[in-house]
């Protein structure tokens, strides 16, 4: 996938949402792009707003901040509607149905599935992050599943290698097999 994309990952503090974006950038260096990465998070270390912000192309960028969304995550309801203004047509939302009560509509596909309650069954909540990346690599189609899987393996801590290749494969299996959410043709950002 050529172009420029830009991706936000967001949600609450605790959620590990800048190592999420962390090892979608090595996955997507090592596929060739380029990125710029950035992130904000509130003050308290917990709880608070927090998000990762990935601007990924084949040449330098001109701005390394997302100003148009073509990917967004959203884990926690603090984050249900901190991106709006940067939605569009054609872009792609994937939010929590447990941790994200309000509604979320607007001329973008949404996917809402239930990223919580499956890291909690592949053993713990804390990998819900992880959960996201996998249902993202399925629908997103942004870096090939594989050299993902292969990132969140390598940059887990060795005594979470296992349930976080376990989180990865079940997010995937997850969004895979989720019903088909109408799909804009080509995200806002690459026109």
């Amino acid at each position: 996938m050529g172009g420029m994309l830009q991706i936000r990952l967001s949600g609450s503090g605790g959620q590990g949402l800048i190592l999420a974006g962390r090892i979608l950038a090595a996955a997507l260096v090592a596929a060739g792009r380029r990125v710029a990465q950035s992130q904000s998070y509130e003050p308290t270390s917990r709880g608070g707003l927090s998000r990762a912000d990935l601007v990924v192309t084949d040449a330098p960028a001109d701005f390394p901040l997302v100003t148009a969304l073509d990917y967004l995550v959203i884990l926690d309801e603090r984050a249900a509607h901190a991106s709006d203004d940067l939605l569009a047509a054609g872009s792609v939302v994937l939010c929590d149905t447990r941790r994200v009560t309000s509604r979320i509509s607007g001329p973008f596909a949404l996917h809402r599935l239930p990223l919580w309650e499956t890291a909690i069954g592949v053993g713990s909540p804390r990998v819900a992050n992880i959960v996201a990346l996998g249902a993202l690599a399925a629908i997103g189609g942004i870096v090939a599943p594989d050299l993902l899987r292969q990132k969140v393996v390598g940059l887990a801590p060795p005594r979470f290698r296992d349930l976080n290749a376990e989180a990865f494969d079940t997010g995937y299996e997850l969004a895979a097999h989720a019903p088909t959410v109408a799909r804009p043709s080509q995200p806002s950002a690459m026109l």
